[in-house]
This record gives structure tokens, sequence and C-alpha cells, in this order.
């Protein structure tokens, strides 16, 4: 998505993994943003995981956990839930899991109920959804931890946020870029 990063209602996304002839295309250009980390390449495509190894651009985000409570429903890449849940009271505070800026607020997104994205470097996102009251608009720069929303249940049957990290596009496992509880 292009600047201003506007999706629209009924637009129609579509998330693909750079092929390995972009990657090497990437690192031909530009020879200091390739893919490494402690000394080995890592698989194009393929983000590897906090905690093992971090992908380039992660070592500058700090990140802390959007929302307190308990986890209902863990990331899985084989099941529906491309992130985390997070079980809470109507009201409390939504943080920005990492600086950034405010990318999308809106409800246009089906199954997500009222959304923040936020943009947090060239590889970056993070996804709130399911919010209550919201305290930022797009085009917002947001500090780590700042109160973006409040916890809520739109779009859904329980109140819970439910938070993804996306790596180039790619949902990834939030917990593994999360400090440990």
């Amino acid at each position: 998505i292009s600047p201003p990063y506007i999706i629209k209602p009924g637009q129609r996304l579509r998330l693909y993994p750079p092929t390995r002839t972009e990657t090497a295309r990437r690192s031909a250009q530009n020879p200091s943003s390739k893919n490494t980390y402690t000394g080995k390449k890592s698989s194009p495509g393929k983000p590897a995981v906090a905690g093992r190894h971090k992908p380039v651009g992660s070592q500058r985000l700090t990140w802390v956990w959007p929302a307190q409570g308990t986890i209902l429903d863990p990331y899985s890449a084989r099941r529906s839930n491309k992130g985390i849940d997070i079980g809470g009271r109507r009201g409390e505070p939504i943080l920005a899991a990492a600086a950034g800026e405010v990318v999308y607020e809106g409800g246009g997104l089906r199954g997500y109920g009222q959304l923040i994205i936020i943009k947090h470097n060239a590889d970056f996102l993070s996804a709130y959804a399911h919010c209550d009251k919201i305290y930022v608009k797009e085009g917002n720069v947001i500090k780590r931890g700042q109160r973006i929303a409040d916890m809520g249940s739109s779009g859904t049957d329980r109140i819970k946020l439910h938070f993804e990290i996306r790596y180039r596009g790619a949902p990834v496992d939030p917990q593994s870029y999360l400090p440990r509880k």
C-alpha cells in the first residue's frame, strides 16, 4: 500500500511474501539491508523469531504488551488466528506496542471491529482490533506505551484485544517479540 496508507471499505488486500528474485534484487540494490542476524543468513520470506534471532529492523524496536490481561487465544499459523487475543474489561487501556505512525483507524475491515494499524518502520506493522473508544487518528505519531484506545467488543462477541504483528506483511507470533510476562 502506498502513501498515505489508506485502506477503504470493501477494498481487497492480497499479501504475498517476497520472491527470491525480489529479495536478491533488494539486497543487490542496498547491501546494508541484508536480512542477517548473528552472522547467519535467514531464508528469504521467512522472518526469524525473536528470542532466538530477530529480523533486521526489530533491533531498533522495543516492544511492550499492548494490554494487561490473560491470553485467550494464542497465535497459530495453521488456524485462522494470525495474532493473539488478550482478555480484559471494557474500557481498559490499549497501548501502542512500539513507536510508530497510525496508518489506519476505522471499522472497514470485516471481522476486526474498530481497528488501529500502526506502522513502526519499513518492516513492521501492528494491529489492534475490537477497540471501544479510540484516541488516535490516521497520521498521528505514537510513542511506545501510549494509550491509543480502550478495550471493547466491536466486531466480536467478547471483550478482548486482538493484537497482530506483521513483518513485511506476513503475520508473525507477537509473543516472540513481546517481553516475557
